[in-house]
């Protein structure tokens, strides 16, 4: 079962678009490579089967009444106990209790659950969702969902960037707060296909991970290995373990 390391990095995704915080998860035999692309507008179609480059244009602006509410994902909702959440993934996916498994962090000092989730996106593969606990609240703080060849043998470069093409462009009709929304963020180890806030600075990440190779024509060829979806409560300020400010 792999650690769940994922509050601390999600910070700098929200405080520097220039930044590259998020390290590569475990490495996974190197899968087909496909071509990051040109520039493009943000909402444009990329090239089929791949992201376009980076940009951080958002869509015209809503009423501040229609910013898309993050609260969770799906029946958990942030700040429920593990008892509440064991309860709303039971529910949700239709789940047996001895499905779901505990992982402790002892850095960050938090909880988190987890489950293998089949086709969580239609068509998608497996994946596995961890929600996390804070270090003080106790309570649900973030949710994630992980597809790779470690959640499911028969995952695909191709089905990795259709799995993230179709999530961003559903982001990009939720209406998020439009000064708060990045798409096609290359970073360290992957691109951020999307990025948006709410109007209580409540996040939703979708990172494409993997490896980038220089070709011909100075072109830069992502080969993903992992997509990645957060729901954050408080990127910027995570309830995790911190030492006392003096105290080394």
């Amino acid at each position: 079962m792999r650690k769940i390391y994922l509050v601390p990095a999600l910070v700098g995704l929200l405080t520097s678009v220039a930044a590259g915080p998020l390290a590569a998860q475990s490495a996974v035999p190197k899968q087909k490579a496909a071509q990051a692309p040109k520039a493009a507008a943000a909402g444009a179609a990329p090239a089929a089967g791949a992201p376009a480059a980076a940009t951080t244009e958002a869509p015209s602006a809503g009423a501040d009444d229609k910013v898309k509410a993050i609260d969770g994902f799906r029946s958990a909702k942030f700040g429920m106990s593990e008892a509440d959440v064991r309860a709303a993934m039971i529910k949700d996916f239709n789940a047996k209790p001895d499905a779901i498994k505990a992982q402790d962090n002892a850095s960050e000092l938090t909880h988190s659950i987890l489950m293998s989730v089949p086709e969580l996106l239609p068509n998608g593969g497996t994946a596995e969702l961890s929600y996390v606990f804070g270090y003080k609240s106790k309570s649900l703080i973030q949710v994630g969902a992980v597809w790779s060849k470690g959640t499911d043998a028969a995952m695909t470069a191709e089905k990795l960037f259709s799995n993230a093409n179709i999530l961003r462009a559903h982001f990009m009709g939720e209406g998020f707060k439009p000064d708060s929304i990045a798409v096609n963020m290359p970073v360290a180890g992957g691109i951020v296909m999307f990025r948006g806030s709410d109007a209580k600075d409540r996040s939703v990440i979708l990172l494409l991970q993997g490896t980038f190779e220089n070709k011909e024509n100075n072109q830069r060829v992502l080969t993903p290995t992992s997509l990645l979806l957060f729901y954050v409560a408080d990127a910027k300020s995570p309830d995790i373990f911190k030492l006392p400010p003096g105290q080394f």
